[in-house]
C-alpha cells in the first residue's frame, strides 16, 4: 500500500477533528494513513504523499512550519495541497487578489502594525460603528476582536500589544453572521462536495465549534453555489481540497470571508459521501503526480 502522512499537532487539545473518517476510504484506494505531528523529525522520503491535515498550532511557529513544508516539497512525496497554494493563502492578503479579480469579499482595510491614531479610521473607512480586527496570519479566531466605537483605553492597550509590528486587517462586522450564520462550501479537485452553515452561540461572533457554534449540513443557495464554483474554478493550481466561507451582505450578495486551502477542517461528518469524495480526489491527484 502507498503511505500518506496526515500532518497534525502534538496535542489536539480541545480542537474538534474528524479526519479519521477518511481512513477507511483511503484504505479502500490502497493508502495506509499515518498521523504525524508536524514538528517531529521525519524522513519524508518514506512517504508517497503528505496531507496538510490539522497542524492548527502553526501560526505560533510559522517559520518552522514553512521549513517543514519546504522539506516535504523537496522530497519524493507529493505535498497536498501544492506549496504555491500554501504560500498564496498563508497570509490573508490573498483576499486582495480575489477582489482584484472581481470576486466579492468582505470589505477590508490593511495595516502593517497598530497605531492608536488609526482607530478612528477603522470605523470611518467602513462607515460603521462595529468592526472586526484580525491578524493576516492566524487560525481559529485567535487574536480576533470585535470593536465598537468608541474603543476603551484598556482594549486599545491590548490591541497595541497584540498587533505590535504585526500585520492585520479590519472589516465591518456583518450582522448576518449572527442572524443567518456563515456558509462553508467544500470542493475536491474543483468539484462541489458538501456545505454547512455555522451559527455562533448567543452573545458571540465566532463560528468555530470549539467556541460553541452550531454546525449543520445545508444545501447552499443556488447563487452562492454558483459564486463558489466559479471562484474555485479560477484557482491555479487546482487545489485537491478547499473550503470557502461566505456570509450574506446587506445587499443580499454573498461575500467571501476566507478561502481555506492549507489545513481546513473538512467537516466530513456532516455528509455521508464526503470522506469517499475526498479520498477519490486525493488518489486522482496522486495518479497524475506519479505519472509525471
Amino acid at each position: 500500500m502507498r503511505k500518506v502522512a496526515y500532518l497534525t499537532m502534538e496535542d489536539e487539545g480541545d480542537f474538534v477533528t474528524d479526519y479519521d473518517l477518511s481512513f477507511d476510504a483511503m484504505a479502500a484506494l490502497g493508502w495506509h494513513v499515518e498521523t504525524v505531528a508536524w514538528r517531529h523529525a521525519v524522513d519524508w522520503d518514506t512517504f508517497d504523499a503528505v496531507y496538510i491535515c490539522a497542524p492548527w498550532d502553526y501560526p505560533e511557529h510559522l517559520r518552522r512550519f514553512l521549513d517543514v513544508l519546504y522539506a516535504v516539497d523537496a522530497s519524493r512525496a507529493l505535498l497536498v495541497n501544492d506549496l504555491s497554494l500554501v504560500r498564496w493563502t498563508l497570509e490573508k492578503t490573498y483576499l486582495r487578489d480575489i477582489e482584484q479579480r472581481g470576486g466579492r469579499i468582505v470589505p477590508s482595510a490593511w495595516f502593517n502594525g497598530f497605531d492608536s491614531a488609526d482607530v478612528a479610521a477603522f470605523f470611518a473607512t467602513h462607515e460603521t460603528d462595529t468592526v472586526v480586527i484580525k491578524p493576516t496570519v492566524g487560525a481559529n479566531a485567535k487574536d480576533t476582536f470585535v470593536l465598537t466605537d468608541p474603543v476603551p483605553d484598556e482594549l486599545r492597550a491590548t490591541l497595541a500589544t497584540t498587533f505590535r509590528d504585526r500585520a492585520f486587517f479590519v472589516q465591518p462586522f456583518i450582522d448576518n453572521i449572527l442572524s443567518e450564520g456563515e456558509f462553508s462550501l467544500f470542493y475536491f479537485n474543483g468539484e462541489y462536495s458538501h456545505a454547512i452553515l455555522k451559527t455562533p452561540q448567543a452573545r458571540d461572533f465566532r463560528v468555530q465549534e470549539e467556541h460553541g457554534a452550531d454546525i449543520k449540513p445545508v444545501c447552499p443557495p443556488g447563487d452562492l453555489l454558483e459564486t463558489a464554483t466559479r471562484m474555485f474554478n479560477e484557482i491555479t493550481p487546482l487545489p485537491v481540497y478547499g473550503r470557502g466561507d461566505w456570509v450574506r451582505g446587506a445587499g443580499g450578495n454573498y461575500l467571501l470571508m476566507e478561502l481555506e486551502l492549507i489545513e481546513p477542517s473538512l467537516y466530513l461528518r456532516t455528509d455521508s459521501g464526503a470522506a469517499a469524495r475526498f479520498a477519490a480526489a486525493f488518489d486522482q491527484r496522486f495518479q497524475v503526480f506519479a505519472g509525471k
